[in-house]
C-alpha cells in the first residue's frame, strides 16, 4: 500500500513589488488581474492550513502539478522553493511546472534553476522532461507543458520529442517484472476538450494517442482550478483515469473549486493496482476536512465539473 498526495496551482503569494521594466511584457495584464481579484481569490493562510493538513495526514510521496508562481518573477523563485520545502524534501516531492511558471521567456529556466531538485530523475538529472522517479510500487513520470504565451492566453505544449520519450518510458515500465503503477504528472488537462480554447494543451490529441498505445494507470493535472475526473482510452480501449484538482489556495463559493488536495491509496492486486481516493479541503464551514472518499473508477458526481472558462 502506498499513499500519494496530489495538489496543484497554489499560486504562492504575496506578489512581489515589480520594477517598471518588468511590466513591459505580458506581466502587465497579469499584474492588473492580480490586483483586480486574483490576489484575494488565492488565500495564503488557507494554503498554509491545507499544507499543514496534508503533512498531518501522512503520505509516502507528494505530486505538485504546477503554477507555483504568478507572473514568473525572479523574486518568486525563492518563494516557490520555500513552498516546496514545506511540502517535503526533494526526494519525497515531485514537481512539474505550469503556464504561470513559464509566464515570459526565461521564467521557467529561472524557476528550475532554483527548484530543480524537485524534478530530479532517478538518474540524477534535473530540470529535464520527461523524468522518471520510482517510489515504492509507483513510477512517477513528470511532463512539462509549460510554455510562454501571448497575453490572455494560457495554452500548453509538450512537443513531439517529449511525447515520444514518455511513450518509451511508459512502454518499458509496462514490461518491467514488477509492473509498477504508472502515474503521469502534467499541468494542463491532457485530453482533447479538457480546457477551453486559449487554455488548452495544443497537442492533447497526440498525447491521448500516445496513451492509447502505451497506457498508464493514473494521470494527474491541474490548470482548470476545478475538480474533474475524465478518461483517456488506453491499449485495448481500457480507460485511463485523468484527475484534475482545484487550486490549493482558492476560496470559492462553488463546491468543486474550493481549495483541496487528493490523497490516493494505491494497492497492488491481481488485476494491477486498486486506487482509492480521499479528497480533503475547505468545507462549507470554512474548515479543512474530508470532502469525499471514492474509488477512482466511480467518482462522486457532485464534486466534478466542466473545464474552467476563465482565462488567466
Amino acid at each position: 500500500m502506498f499513499r500519494l498526495a496530489h495538489l496543484t496551482d497554489p499560486h504562492v503569494g504575496p506578489l512581489p513589488r515589480l520594477r517598471l521594466r518588468q511590466l513591459l511584457s505580458k506581466r502587465a495584464t497579469g499584474y492588473v488581474n492580480w490586483h483586480r481579484g486574483r490576489g484575494r481569490h488565492h488565500d495564503m493562510d488557507l494554503l498554509g492550513a491545507l499544507v499543514a493538513d496534508l503533512r498531518a495526514q501522512g503520505s509516502d510521496h507528494v505530486a505538485c502539478t504546477g503554477d507555483l508562481c504568478n507572473l514568473g518573477l525572479p523574486d518568486e523563485w525563492d518563494t516557490a522553493r520555500i513552498f516546496l520545502e514545506a511540502l517535503g524534501p526533494a526526494d519525497q516531492v515531485s514537481f512539474v511546472p505550469g503556464n504561470h511558471d513559464a509566464y515570459v521567456r526565461g521564467s521557467l529556466e529561472g524557476l528550475l534553476g532554483t527548484c530543480g531538485g524537485w524534478t530530479a530523475a532517478d538518474d540524477g538529472r534535473s530540470g529535464l522532461f520527461p523524468y522518471l522517479r520510482r517510489r515504492g510500487p509507483l513510477a512517477l513520470i513528470g511532463l512539462s507543458s509549460a510554455i510562454p504565451t501571448k497575453p490572455f492566453a494560457a495554452t500548453g505544449r509538450l512537443g513531439p520529442a517529449q511525447i515520444e520519450a514518455a511513450e518509451r518510458l511508459l512502454g518499458e515500465l509496462a514490461k518491467a517484472p514488477d509492473r509498477p503503477c504508472r502515474v503521469v504528472m502534467i499541468h494542463h488537462p491532457p485530453h482533447p476538450g479538457g480546457a477551453a480554447s486559449g487554455r488548452e494543451l495544443k497537442d492533447a490529441g497526440a498525447f491521448a494517442a500516445m496513451i492509447g498505445r502505451a497506457g498508464a494507470d493514473l494521470i494527474l493535472h491541474g490548470h482548470n482550478h476545478v475538480g474533474t475526473v475524465a478518461r483517456i482510452a488506453g491499449p485495448d480501449g481500457r480507460p485511463v483515469p485523468v484527475v484534475g484538482a482545484p487550486s490549493a489556495s482558492a476560496r470559492s463559493l462553488l463546491v468543486n473549486r474550493r481549495a483541496s488536495y487528493y490523497l490516493y491509496t494505491i494497492t497492488p492486486d491481481q488485476a494491477g493496482h486498486r486506487i482509492a481516493v480521499v479528497e480533503r479541503g475547505l468545507d462549507a464551514a470554512g474548515q479543512i476536512a474530508e470532502l469525499s472518499a471514492f474509488d477512482i473508477e466511480t467518482p462522486p458526481p457532485d464534486r466534478i465539473g466542466p473545464p474552467a472558462r476563465r482565462r488567466h
